[in-house]
């Protein structure tokens, strides 16, 4: 723990050496020169342990009154009161933020559902013949929980009482083992629905449905990317991860699954049908015979239900089309070709009792709009190659799936549709109905809440004891968050005012960078200030500072809040105050060090680093999703 600490004051005492050395004499003191001193005393004032909201907010209540102190003690007073008042306004009417409590509530309500030891138990049978199949079960266990909670620290402090026992049992490495927990566990930080993404896009500007978008394939990349890595170290190294033995492969079987194993056979789907036949299904109930293998053909009956619906897509008929818009006063004449052709209609003596020619009009394109319906409708479209190649491949992966799907896995099938296809399913409606616009970010978050609220009531979980205290760990955590944006914009507008904002611009525009170098140079930064600060400060203070001058490199900040995002996870795998090592020190065994944890966290730094370099070179692994939808 020494280290550590040491570490910390030395980033401190060289933050404060900075400020006496590079900053002039207190007479020769510019408003600029308060912004970047303001700057500085935050982060020095942050790592001293004080509470980030409120710091933000009385700095900025301070320097604000310093930007004004020219005008008078009492207008000063008056302009810096009026400016506390309109930025707190303003967070309070962001709309954005809406969906910040609803989404913690539902990942409070999932936590308390005590989904994860099912989650994790059911992941580590169906991975039993991969290499490092428990650290590969706890990166999946930890993605799916984390990305359904979002609560970093409950999913690691979780994973650690339920995973880490596990893995050190079977002789797993201690550094393995937590870098594998803690890397895993910030995975809901960058997969959707983030409570990350929400805040980057409130303080960007930015469209939080294409930011759900963007996120999801970089995010599931990261998480490929860590399961490569330990499948790798587990073929490498055999002592770091060594692979389960028989006993611990074990699947035991159910009275009747093992009754039609012995007498008929032990592929599921054949035997139950075999067991409906004659006398040997003696000892099993048809009715038991029917369930399971209605739960055995289940991934059967949704490949046809999709193939289904995909086919009715692919072949409907071509929409009509309609050739103009006929609008009321207007005359108008479709030629032989029925083309549109129209004009002011002159108006008629009234003694000719004609029906009007907008009227006319309107009749002939009505019927030459139901004619082209019909034809089209008449003209159905053939399904095209890709479907019937995808139908093949599809049909023959089930055939192969179906002739190894013994009884064993018959109960590991089970025991995912019981824990890992709810979850599964809720996160997927949500993001389907946020990233497809059936629904809002906020409407999306509330649909999310009471799917929450079925889970636990699902699993026998839901009481009012649970529900008082979901209810109050969210508005507990809301509060710090809406608190946090109310601090960091009137210190943003405080930074803006004294011209630090301006300063900084200059700087950075006098040193002519490439637009890649600057990206290199802003993502360096943020890695950096990763390490003594956490991702909310980070957005909420330094992203103002870098956002206004993504317009003058051409940066997208949707493509920008992507790799912020992926690069973001360091704050939680950085010493001194990565967080995760902390959640995970508090429920490891004794003989885990600190240190241990730190150093099995680097590797899987390193991975996110990759992870940029490989987001940055090939943009369309997340770019592709939200130019193909929006």
């Amino acid at each position: 723990m020494r280290k550590e600490v040491w570490f910390g004051l030395s980033i401190l005492a060289a933050v404060i050496i900075a400020i006496f050395v590079l900053m002039p004499a207190p007479a020769d003191m510019t408003n600029g020169h308060l912004g970047l001193l303001m700057l500085a005393l935050i982060v020095v004032t942050i790592m001293l342990g004080f509470p980030t909201a409120f710091t933000l907010m009385g700095m900025g209540v301070m320097f604000t009154y310093l930007a004004y102190r020219n005008m008078g003690t009492q207008v000063a007073i008056e302009q810096t009161l009026d400016l506390m008042v309109l930025r707190t306004y303003a967070v309070m009417t962001n709309d954005v933020l809406i969906a910040v409590p609803l989404f913690i509530f539902m990942g409070y309500l999932v936590e308390r559902a005590n989904l994860i030891e099912k989650l994790f138990k059911s992941m580590h049978l169906a991975m039993a013949r991969v290499p490092g199949s428990l650290a590969v079960a706890t990166i999946i266990t930890c993605a799916v929980f984390a990305t359904a909670t979002g609560i970093v620290g409950a999913v690691v402090t979780l994973m650690g009482l339920l995973a880490l026992p596990a893995m050190l049992k079977a002789g797993y490495s201690i550094r393995l083992s937590a870098g594998a927990i803690t890397a895993g566990g910030c995975l809901g930080i960058m997969i959707p629905p983030s409570v990350l993404l929400i805040v980057y896009g409130a303080v960007a500007g930015v469209s939080v449905v294409k930011l759900y978008a963007g996120a999801f394939f970089p995010g599931i990349m990261l998480a490929v990317l860590y399961v490569i890595y330990v499948m790798i170290v587990a073929k490498i190294s055999p002592k770091s991860a060594p692979p389960l033995s028989q006993e611990e492969r074990r699947v035991t079987l159910p009275e009747f699954a093992q009754t039609v194993k012995d007498t008929v056979s032990n592929r599921a789907l054949p035997g139950l049908i075999g067991a409906m036949k004659g006398k040997r299904n003696v000892g099993v109930p048809m009715n038991t015979l029917l369930w399971q293998s209605f739960i055995a053909l289940l991934p059967a009956l949704v490949f046809v239900a999709a193939m289904g619906l995909t086919y009715k897509i692919v072949t409907a008929p071509a929409p009509a089309e309609v050739t103009g818009l006929v609008e009321m006063g207007f005359s108008a004449e479709f030629d032989s070709q029925d083309q549109y052709s129209g004009g002011l209609a002159e108006p008629e003596g009234s003694e000719q009792a004609a029906e009007p020619a907008g009227a006319q009009t309107a009749e002939a394109a009505s019927d030459a709009a139901e004619e082209a319906a019909e034809e089209s409708a008449a003209e159905a479209r053939p399904a095209p190659q890709s479907f019937w190649i995808t139908l093949a491949i599809g049909t023959i992966l089930l055939i192969i799936f179906y002739a190894f799907f013994t009884f064993a896995r018959l109960e590991i099938f089970k025991m995912l549709l019981s824990s890992f296809f709810p979850l599964a399913i809720m996160i997927l409606a949500v993001l389907g109905s946020i990233v497809f616009g059936l629904a809002t970010p906020s409407e999306a978050a509330a649909m999310g809440s009471f799917g929450g609220i079925l889970l636990a009531l699902a699993y026998r979980k839901l009481n009012m004891e649970m529900m008082k205290e979901s209810v109050y760990l969210a508005a507990k955590t809301s509060a710090m968050v809406c608190w946090l944006f109310v601090g960091s914009s009137i210190f943003s507008a405080a930074f803006a005012l004294l011209g630090g904002q301006e300063i900084i611009n200059n700087w950075v525009l006098s040193m002519n960078l490439t637009p890649v170098e600057f990206m290199i140079m802003a993502q360096i930064v943020i890695f950096l200030l990763g390490w003594p600060l956490e991702w909310t400060e980070i957005i909420v203070i330094f992203m103002p500072i870098f956002l206004p001058l993504l317009a003058h490199y051409q940066i997208d900040p949707l493509f920008f809040g992507l790799l912020v995002a992926l690069n973001l996870q360091t704050a939680f795998l950085s010493p001194p105050v990565a967080m995760s090592a902390f959640y995970l020190k508090g429920v490891a065994p004794p003989h885990v060090t600190l240190n241990q944890i730190f150093a099995g966290m680097l590797p899987f730094m390193g991975i996110q680093i990759i992870a940029i370099v490989l987001l940055y070179l090939f943009p369309a692994i997340g770019m592709w999703l939200p130019q193909a939808l929006y």
